[in-house]
């Protein structure tokens, strides 16, 4: 088996010995130890899928910090899932998000000078950073409100609105300000679950957070829409015949 071939494999292998280590210095339980696996196995299964149809041939390095930083967020997803179940691990918890989140300074710049920035890559990134805000967002839900849901719901809302309306699968201009709202949410999220902000604080703050995700995911949306709407224009003025060419063809 190839090192891209065992590349999802890896993940399982690598979420499984944190999450034995978290279990002895800490505890788990089987709802987190549940949770996590199915993460990973997930996980796993849509990456294998992404490096079979874009035939990548090789993972890259790039793609490595990423692998460890969706490690971290499936074993964040554990300790999420146990804490609703009286086993808290609140720091530690924090203490993995923070750690992922610091990772997503990394990713990016070891490929830009690798030269090993591919599409699967730019995917694998996004796709990691929505997962752990997803998370987050569950973490934060009993700390401010299950409103809070609407920041780690976005992405895939956006997925669901995608089968819709295909015209939103177009690949949107590359903005740096769009990696720094999603950095910002993290950060936001993992300051309010770590509990260290009061309730009134960590709500205006995720409020905060939430207008800024919902600056950047419009701004797209309305870009996308402008450019469906002057494509379809085009093509209905390109398909309408010259008045010359019409007279002709109906005998005028």
């Amino acid at each position: 088996m190839g090192t891209v071939q065992r590349a999802p494999v890896t993940g399982v292998v690598l979420l499984v010995a944190l999450l034995t280590v978290v279990q002895g210095a800490v505890g788990l339980g089987a709802v987190g130890w549940t949770a996590g696996l199915v993460a990973a196995t997930t996980g796993a299964a849509l990456l294998a899928v992404g490096l079979h149809r874009t035939g990548t041939t090789r993972f890259g390095p790039a793609n490595v910090v990423t692998l460890v930083r969706a490690t971290l967020g499936q074993a964040v997803a554990a300790l999420v899932a146990a804490s609703f179940v009286g086993l808290d691990q609140r720091a530690l918890l924090v203490t993995l998000a923070a750690v992922a989140l610091a990772l997503d300074l990394v990713d990016g710049r070891v490929a830009r000078r690798t030269g090993s920035v591919t599409a699967l890559g730019a995917r694998f990134d996004m796709e990691t950073d929505a997962f752990l805000i997803l998370v987050l967002s569950i973490a934060a839900g009993p700390v401010v409100g299950w409103w809070v849901l609407a920041i780690g719901l976005a992405r895939y809302a956006l997925l669901l609105a995608e089968g819709v309306w295909p015209w939103l699968q177009v690949p949107v201009r590359r903005r740096y300000w769009r990696k720094v709202v999603a950095g910002v949410q993290g950060v936001t999220l993992a300051f309010v679950v770590s509990g260290l902000v009061p309730t009134v604080a960590a709500s205006a703050l995720l409020l905060g957070a939430l207008g800024l995700l919902a600056e950047s995911f419009g701004r797209d949306v309305v870009w996308l829409s402008r450019r469906h709407h002057a494509l379809t224009s085009y093509r209905r003025a390109s398909a309408v015949p010259p008045v010359g060419q019409l007279a002709r063809t109906t005998g005028g």
